[in-house]
């Protein structure tokens, strides 16, 4: 009987270490951390519905902004004629991020973050609106880890392509598109420079 426990104990402990280190679900914030990645191969087999991304979006707007303006925006396809034609306009990443079910264009309102009563307040005026989208983006790709999703933040895209395709308004800057799914494999981790080169202490 004892051996038959030992025997079942070590079962456990060897399928224990074979579970995968990227499943995030009920991850803790840590763990969120360190297996988000930006990923440039995706499994094609598997789906992200309409709902699981509302869910996500809904994470976005728990983000900080310049007088809780909340200037981002997000344009989403979710398969269909808009992904494909979106995969068009995204350069050379079209061929990574071809299995990923959905495809949200990220932007910002011009004129909102960093003015006040329509004028810049700082230097930096409409850099407020990127900087607030960015933070918008951050809490998506971190949500999107959260529950087991993987993205890709695209820089290299056609704006105007995209601006006509997703009938856009002109007030908005188009930032990034942003690729959402299931990894098909797990990517590495990029070196880190030394806290010293980042952060002075005074």
């Amino acid at each position: 009987m004892k051996k038959m426990l030992l025997l079942s104990l070590a079962a456990f402990a060897i399928m224990a270490c074979k579970q995968p280190a990227q499943k995030a679900p009920g991850a803790s914030f840590d763990e969120v951390l360190a297996t988000r990645r930006s990923v440039r191969a995706y499994d094609a087999s598997k789906t992200i519905s309409e709902a699981e991304v509302r869910e996500l979006l809904l994470a976005t707007q728990e983000a900080p902004s310049w007088a809780n303006q909340e200037p981002s925006k997000y344009y989403v396809a979710v398969g269909g004629e808009k992904h494909a034609a979106l995969l068009e306009m995204v350069g050379g990443n079209k061929d990574r991020v071809a299995n990923a079910p959905v495809l949200i264009v990220s932007t910002y309102e011009k004129g909102k973050s960093g003015f006040f009563r329509g004028t810049a307040t700082n230097e930096i005026g409409d850099g407020w609106g990127a900087y607030d989208n960015g933070l918008s983006n951050a809490y998506l790709v971190l949500k999107a880890r959260a529950m087991g999703f993987d993205t890709l933040i695209m820089g290299m895209r056609d704006s105007d392509a995209i601006r006509e395709c997703l009938d856009i308004p002109e007030n908005e800057t188009i930032m990034a598109v942003i690729a959402l799914g299931y990894r098909a494999q797990e990517p590495s981790r990029p070196q880190r420079r030394p806290l010293e080169d980042v952060v002075r202490f005074f």
